[in-house]
């Protein structure tokens, strides 16, 4: 018995030491792997690498009026329109009081900075100016956002649409705050640490440091527990309450969000034009941002800023093969082009046409594989 036992006893310690290797192959398996890098959780790819090298040398190799007329103007466009981009592509509400907001933060650059009506500005220093309207321009889009995110449709864009007409009448028809149909002129970007930034390369890396903090923020918000709430309430909002999520206040966070998004984006054309004026803050104006915004492809942050500088290059080389009274029509027929061909706009007409060109690739790697 003890020598069976003892010749038995080699196969049996062999089992145990299998055993345990396979167990500890399965727990290596099992094992999480490293933490994803920041990178990856907001989504950056190789692709953006590029982009974000090619904007940043822009301005190196490009004229000054390219720099400044249409690197410059399309960023600080482009961020009004990705406050549109995130709010409808993501929260499923069209509003069409973006472009009043930017100009509510406009109009207080003006009026508590300096211009050249210094009996209505009140002087105060750049930073505190700015500081100021940014804060009151999302309390105002905050405020819109309570008033139409109780309507669903066409009602939140007539709701939206009423409050950027009530505030363009009051913008022309007030002297005393807003001076009128004047407006305000002679605000220019200011000065720091000995660096000019009404000069185009200083203005352009300015532009582009606020739209690279505007987009890295909505892709970090739509990843985030808000944002992900924030689709669910887009695509079934009673479902969502049913879960116990408050529908209407993420909705007001949605505008506010996107209030400081075009705040921003207001206070850099405003140092763009170097004046405001109630035709800055239009009816046109307000329909041209949602066109900026289709055109690049509203489920995509980064379609407002290729809507953008498309929309810009239109406005500046469309005169030379039309009439400038026709640029309208130019616009409009490129808007609805996109909106037959490709309803996710540009971006999505590139996906569709990517994915045609790579379909035969693709054809022919499985009959390979066959």
């Amino acid at each position: 018995m003890n020598s069976a036992a003892t010749a038995a006893a080699p196969g049996s310690l062999a089992r145990t030491a299998g055993l345990r290797e396979a167990g500890a192959e399965s727990r290596t398996v099992a094992a999480p792997g490293p933490a994803p890098l920041w990178s990856e959780r907001i989504g950056i790819r190789p692709r953006h690498l590029v982009v974000l090298a090619a904007a940043l040398l822009y301005p190196f190799i490009a004229s000054p009026f390219f720099t400044y007329q249409i690197g410059a103007q399309s960023l600080a466009l482009g961020l009004i329109a990705l406050s549109l981009t995130f709010l409808g592509g993501y929260g499923g509400m069209v509003s069409l009081a973006q472009m009043t907001v930017a100009g509510f933060a406009g109009y207080g650059v003006a009026i508590f900075g300096t211009s050249s009506f210094a009996a209505i500005s009140l002087g105060w220093p750049w930073w505190l100016a700015c500081a100021v309207s940014v804060l009151l321009a999302t309390v105002f889009a905050a405020a819109v956002g309570w008033l139409s995110v109780r309507t669903e449709g066409i009602y939140t864009i007539m709701i939206t649409l009423a409050v950027g007409v009530a505030f363009f009448y009051l913008a022309q028809q007030n002297y005393t705050v807003f001076n009128g149909f004047q407006g305000f002129s002679k605000i220019g970007a200011p000065e720091l640490f000995g660096i000019d930034w009404k000069e185009p390369v200083p203005f352009y890396f300015v532009a582009l440091g606020c739209a690279l903090a505007g987009y890295f923020l909505v892709k970090h918000l739509v990843r985030a527990p808000f944002g992900i709430a924030l689709q669910g309430i887009r695509d079934n909002p009673r479902r969502m309450e049913s879960l116990g999520y408050h529908v209407t206040a993420h909705r007001v966070a949605a505008y506010a969000v996107a209030g400081l998004l075009a705040a921003v984006g207001g206070v850099l054309m405003v140092w763009y034009n170097g004046r405001i004026s109630p035709g800055t803050i239009n009816l046109a104006q307000m329909i041209a941002i949602l066109i900026v915004a289709v055109l690049g492809g509203m489920r995509h942050p980064i379609g407002a800023f290729v809507g953008a500088i498309v929309y810009v290059l239109l406005q500046n080389f469309a005169i030379d093969l039309f009439v400038r009274e026709r640029f309208n029509l130019v616009i409009g027929g490129v808007f609805l082009a996109i909106v037959l061909f490709s309803p996710d706009g540009l971006l999505g007409l590139w996906a569709i046409v990517r994915s045609r060109l790579l379909q035969p690739e693709l054809s022919n790697q499985k009959r390979r594989q066959l």
